[in-house]
């Protein structure tokens, strides 16, 4: 009947056992009231793949390579695209965020991972969103055991990883958003990678500008699509971004209409 059960936890019970039967916490119950407000159906039968997150490159057992991104543009288009009707397969590198309910995660440590895992979850017609920070370079050789201090220092010889959108065997039908995070002449280099990765939109931002970047909780980012100009959606809340990215997506029209009526572009 289109219910959503929340709980209930396995955990300590006030009959002084252990097992099912405790309420869920209060910021999930919170979390399903909200998502059942606001849910939506215009996405109902679309599959919609997400990568979010950083990846991480070993150096050695205890070290590795990696970048600022938190995940959180990618979760939240994530749970967009379920509370809008979406199966979503969210591939996630390592990150500090709660689990969402409803939706399958797939965990990827490092760029190879994440191939790996991407490929195995298209399907025809899928859509496939690329908002995971992949590290571009891992160390060539990573060390067995963990490498010791040295005074006269040390010096790491890097291999380009995986180009993911470059090295995926599509299947027909496949739509691919790309993203790219860059701190000077945006447009320019953006506009280069969407023809570079052969993307169907690409989701731009400055990292470097106050409350674009890595970790924040907000997000200023152009969307850009061959042979069409650049659309600009104005600082807000990264959820509020994701629904705006996906209405520009699958419906591009209406949602091209509101963006313009709201900010004037």
């Amino acid at each position: 009947r289109g219910a959503e059960i929340v709980g209930p936890e396995i955990g300590y019970l006030a009959e002084g056992t252990s097992g099912i039967g405790r309420l869920a916490p209060p910021e999930l119950i919170v979390e399903a009231i909200l998502r059942a407000l606001r849910r939506r159906s215009d996405l109902a039968g679309q599959m919609v793949i997400i990568s979010a997150g950083p990846t991480r490159e070993a150096i050695d057992p205890v070290r590795y390579i990696s970048n600022r991104s938190s995940g959180k543009m990618g979760y939240a288009l994530a749970e967009a695209a379920r509370d809008r009707g979406a199966r979503v397969i969210l591939i996630s590198g390592p990150v500090a965020l709660a689990q969402p309910a409803g939706i399958r995660i797939l965990r990827a440590t490092t760029a190879q991972e994440m191939l790996d895992r991407i490929q195995d979850a298209l399907e025809p017609n899928a859509t496939l969103i690329m908002a995971a920070a992949v590290a571009d370079y891992a160390p060539a050789d990573p060390a067995a055991h963990k490498l010791k201090r040295s005074g006269a220092g040390t010096t790491l010889s890097l291999a380009p990883t995986p180009d993911i959108l470059r090295s995926l065997r599509r299947p027909t039908g496949l739509r691919v958003v790309a993203f790219a995070a860059e701190t000077r002449d945006l447009l320019t280099h953006a506009g280069d990678k969407l023809l570079a990765k052969g993307a169907e939109m690409l989701v731009a931002n400055d990292v470097s500008e106050e409350g674009a970047g890595f970790e924040g909780d907000s997000n200023h980012v152009w969307l850009l699509k061959p042979d069409q100009p650049p659309i600009e959606l104005p600082r807000a809340a990264k959820r509020v971004i994701a629904d705006q990215v996906l209405d520009e997506l699958f419906s591009p029209a209406s949602a091209r209409t509101e963006i313009d009526g709201d900010t004037g572009v």
